[in-house]
C-alpha cells in the first residue's frame, strides 16, 4: 500500500494528479459529495441552533467504505477537494467520516492541475478552513428552510413536483417582469433622415442633427416635412472636421459568469455546457507525450486576477508572435466586482505556449472551441490597446445640419487576436470618410426620411440574464448555471428562440410567492443575503446568527400561507380535437419540454401527442402528406412530415414553399446569427431572404 492517500472528487482529476504524485500517493476520488442531507426530510434541526442532519447519499455507502479502508492503511491522508465553499465542506465531511484530526494539514489545495502547480501545493498543506465550511452550511441549511417549507406547500395548493428557492425564484421573478413590460410597451414613432453624400466620386453617409442650431426630435411626419422644408438644394457646405485619435483597452480573463456570456454569444453553448467543458478542461486531457495536463485554471471564479508568471508567459507568447508594439505597456488593475472574493485567479490557460492550435488534436470539437476562447481572451488581455482615427464631419445647408462618422483602424492591438461579443452580435467595422475640411462643398444625391417605432425591451438569453444576477449580486459563480437548469425542469419557464418566456405554471407559483414570501423574491434581500453568506466566509458573522434572524420573520409567514393559501386549479386547456384511440377529448398539458396533447380520459386512455403547427408546404418526399413544425425533447424547432411515421421526412431548416429555380428541389431557410438566406437541398443555388 502506497504510504500517502489523497481523495478528490472525480477519477479524472484522480487519474492527472495520481501521473505528478508518484508511486507512494495513492489517489481515491469520492465521487462528489459523500455525506448531505437527506433528500426525504429537512434535514435541520430548527430547535438546535439550525444544525443540520448528516447521513451518507444513498449509493456512496461503497466508496465510503472504501475511503475508509484505504485511509486506515495510509501514513497520511490528503483531502484535495476543489479549492471553493464546497469543495472545502467535502474535505470536511470526509475527516469526519474517516477520522481525521480537523486541526491536522490535511488540506491541499490547487487552482491548477498541473505538475509544478500540483507539488507545490503538497509542500503547503494547511487545515480545514471553518468558515468556508460554515458558509456553504449555511447556504445549504438556508435553502433547505426555505425549499422544503414552501415546496410541499405548492404540492398542496397548485400541484405536485413544483419547487422553490431563493435564487431561482428571483430569476423567474426577472423573467416574469421582462415579459410584462414587453406586453405593456407601447411603442412611440420616430423619424431618421440619412443623406447620402458625395464628394467628387467619393460617397458617404449622413444623418440629420439640428435644424437652425437646436437639437431637434423627429417625433412624426410633420417634423420631418418641417426640415426637409428648410433645405435649399442638395448642396451642404463642411461646418467642421473633428479628428481624434480614441483607444480601445483589452477587456480583462474570464471570471465564471463572463466565460458563461462570451461562450453563449460567440458559440452558442447553454451555461450548461459550458461549465461541463471547462471541468474537463479544468481536471486534464492527455496531451500524448507530455501525459494528461489540466489546461485551464479553476472555472469557479469572480476574480479577474492572473498570476506574475502567466503575464509573463502572456508576454513573451506575445512578443514572439505579434512584436514588441504588441505588449501592453502599464496598466491600472482591472476594476474587479465589489462581491468578488478573489480567492484565487481569472479563467486563464495554465500554459500560454500550449496555444490551440496544438491543442487541436486532444480536444473534442467543443473542447477546442472553448478553449480557444478562454486562450485568446486572456493574452488578449496583456495586449496593447487598439488604436482608432476618429472623424466627425459636420455638413451645413440652409440651418440644416447633418452629420458624419467615420472611424478608421490605426493599431489592432489586441483586436488582433480578440474582440468581445456583444448581445446583438455587432462588430466593429471601419466607416471611412473622404478627406473633408472645413468649407469643402458636398452633394447630397438622395435625402431619404425613414419611419421607425421604438422597440420593447428583448427578453433575456440565457447570457443576458446571467449577466444581469451578477450585477444585481444574485447567487455566485457555482449556482448560475443550476439556477438557469431547474426553472426550465421545473416548467416555469421555456427557451423560444434561446430566449426565456415565462409559463402560464411560472406565474401562478411566483404570484403565490410574491403573496406570502415577499422577501425571497426581494432583490435586494437575496443580494444583502449573499454579503452575509460572504461576510461568514471571512469569519465576520455566525451563520446561526444569520440564519435565525431570517427564519424568524419567515415561519411566521409560513403559518399564515399554511391556512391562507387557496388551492389553485390549474385547467386544461382543450386542444379542439378528439383521441383517436378512445374518442375523448384532446387537452394540452405542459411537460417538462414545454406543451403537449394528452387525452383527458387519462389514465384510462394515455395517449399523447407532440404540438404539430402547418408551414404550408406539401412534403417534398411523400404525396399526401403536409411539412410541420415540430419541437425535440431538447426544445429545439424542427420540420417534418405529418405522416410520420410512414414518412421519415425531416429537416433542422425551415422549408419554403416554393421549388428551386434552378432544378426544382426543395428551398430551405438558413439562418445564422446575422443573416437569414435562401439554399437549394439540391444544387447551389442560393438567395437572400426577404
Amino acid at each position: 500500500m502506497s504510504d500517502y492517500l489523497v481523495i478528490v472528487e472525480s477519477p479524472a482529476k484522480a487519474k492527472t494528479i495520481g501521473k505528478y504524485l508518484g508511486k507512494k500517493y495513492t489517489v481515491k476520488a469520492s465521487m462528489g459529495h459523500v455525506i448531505d442531507l437527506p433528500k426525504s426530510q429537512m434535514g435541520v434541526n430548527v430547535e438546535d441552533n439550525y444544525q443540520p442532519k448528516y447521513i451518507t447519499i444513498r449509493g456512496k455507502g461503497p466508496i465510503l467504505k472504501e475511503l475508509k479502508q484505504a485511509a486506515k492503511k495510509a501514513k497520511r491522508v490528503y483531502l484535495a477537494a476543489d479549492p471553493d465553499r464546497e469543495g472545502e465542506a467535502i474535505a470536511w465531511h470526509l475527516a469526519d467520516s474517516l477520522n481525521i484530526d480537523k486541526d491536522s494539514e490535511c488540506r491541499v489545495v490547487f487552482n491548477e492541475i498541473t505538475k509544478d502547480a500540483i507539488k507545490e501545493s503538497f509542500k503547503h498543506p494547511r487545515t480545514i478552513n471553518n468558515n468556508l465550511v460554515d458558509a456553504q452550511q449555511a447556504r445549504r441549511v438556508l435553502d433547505r428552510l426555505v425549499g422544503y417549507n414552501i415546496s410541499p406547500l405548492l404540492w398542496k395548493k397548485v400541484k405536485k413536483g413544483l419547487s422553490a428557492g431563493r435564487v431561482q425564484s428571483v430569476a423567474v421573478k426577472m423573467i416574469i417582469e421582462r415579459e410584462n413590460e414587453i406586453t405593456s410597451f407601447v411603442p412611440e414613432e420616430y423619424w431618421s433622415i440619412t443623406a447620402n453624400m458625395f464628394k467628387g466620386s467619393d460617397s458617404f453617409e449622413a444623418k440629420f442633427q439640428s435644424l437652425d442650431g437646436q437639437k431637434t426630435k423627429l417625433s412624426s411626419k410633420e417634423d420631418v416635412d418641417r426640415v426637409m422644408n428648410s433645405l435649399d438644394g442638395k448642396e451642404f457646405q463642411v461646418a467642421s472636421v473633428k479628428k481624434r485619435e480614441r483607444k480601445r483597452n483589452p477587456v480583462a480573463p474570464f471570471i465564471t459568469s463572463s466565460l458563461q456570456q462570451e461562450a453563449a454569444r460567440k458559440l452558442n453553448f447553454r451555461a450548461k455546457k459550458t461549465m461541463m467543458l471547462a471541468q474537463q478542461l479544468y481536471e486534464g486531457v492527455d496531451l500524448g507525450k507530455s501525459g494528461t495536463v489540466g489546461l485551464i485554471t479553476y472555472m469557479r471564479t469572480d476574480s479577474t486576477r492572473i498570476s506574475e508568471t502567466a503575464k509573463n508567459e502572456a508576454k513573451e507568447y506575445i512578443e514572439t508572435h505579434y512584436g514588441r508594439e504588441y505588449l501592453r505597456g502599464a496598466k491600472k488593475e482591472d476594476k474587479q466586482n465589489s462581491n468578488a472574493q478573489d480567492a484565487h485567479e481569472a479563467v486563464r490557460p495554465t500554459g500560454v505556449m500550449r496555444d490551440p492550435k496544438a491543442m487541436k488534436p486532444y480536444l473534442s470539437r467543443d473542447q477546442h472551441r472553448l478553449y480557444k476562447l478562454i486562450w485568446e481572451r486572456m493574452v488578449a488581455s496583456e495586449m496593447a490597446p487598439a488604436v482608432m482615427d476618429t472623424m466627425a464631419v459636420d455638413l451645413e445647408n440652409n440651418g440644416v445640419m447633418f452629420r458624419a462618422n467615420g472611424s478608421k483602424l490605426k493599431f489592432a492591438g489586441f483586436m488582433k487576436l480578440y474582440i468581445e461579443g456583444s448581445d446583438e452580435g455587432k462588430e466593429e467595422k471601419d466607416k471611412l470618410l473622404p478627406d473633408l475640411a472645413e468649407g469643402d462643398t458636398t452633394t447630397a444625391e438622395k435625402i431619404e426620411p425613414a419611419q421607425h417605432f421604438t422597440q420593447p425591451p428583448p427578453r433575456y438569453t440565457e447570457a443576458r440574464l446571467v449577466r444581469t444576477l451578477e450585477e444585481l449580486g444574485i447567487g455566485r459563480p457555482s449556482t448560475y448555471a443550476p439556477t438557469l437548469d431547474t426553472i426550465q425542469r421545473r416548467g416555469y419557464v421555456a427557451l423560444e428562440d434561446k430566449r426565456f418566456k415565462p409559463t402560464e405554471l411560472g406565474e401562478i407559483v411566483l404570484e403565490l410567492i410574491a403573496e406570502f414570501f415577499p422577501e425571497i423574491l426581494n432583490v435586494e434581500f437575496t443580494a444583502d443575503m449573499e454579503t452575509k453568506l460572504d461576510a461568514v466566509e471571512e469569519g465576520e458573522e455566525n451563520w446561526v446568527k444569520i440564519i435565525d434572524e431570517f427564519y424568524q420573520d419567515f415561519e411566521k409567514r409560513l403559518k399564515v400561507a399554511e391556512t391562507e393559501m387557496k388551492e389553485v386549479e390549474i385547467k386544461d386547456e382543450p386542444a379542439g380535437e378528439d383521441c383517436e384511440k378512445c374518442g375523448h377529448e384532446m387537452v394540452y398539458k405542459m411537460g417538462r419540454y414545454g406543451k403537449f396533447m394528452a387525452c383527458s380520459n387519462f389514465p384510462n386512455c394515455r395517449n399523447t401527442k407532440a404540438i404539430v403547427k402547418e408551414i404550408g408546404v406539401d412534403c417534398p418526399k411523400c404525396d399526401n402528406g403536409k411539412v410541420v413544425e415540430r419541437k425535440s425533447k431538447k426544445n429545439r424547432i424542427f420540420y417534418g412530415c405529418d405522416q410520420y411515421p410512414e414518412c421519415d421526412f425531416i429537416s433542422w431548416d425551415k422549408p419554403i414553399a416554393r421549388p428551386c429555380p434552378k432544378c426544382e428541389s426543395l428551398l430551405v431557410e438558413k439562418k445564422s446569427k446575422k443573416t437569414v438566406n435562401v439554399q437549394c437541398t439540391g444544387c447551389d443555388y442560393k438567395e437572400e431572404a426577404n
